[in-house]
């Protein structure tokens, strides 16, 4: 038995696509935030980490 008859067996599969982009979309935004909102010397200080 193939693994597409699996899943077709599973009521509701479809919604899992969609919950997956969801978690990666505010998982990305949350980076974003941080990224901006972190100022520039700290990011600096990190980035020189593996340098030091």
């Amino acid at each position: 038995m193939k693994f597409i008859n699996y899943l077709e067996s599973i009521t509701g599969v479809g919604i899992f696509p969609m919950i997956s982009l969801f978690i990666f979309l505010v998982f990305f935004l949350m980076v974003a935030v941080y990224v901006y909102a972190t100022p520039k010397s700290v990011m600096q200080e990190k980035g020189n980490l593996p340098i030091n």
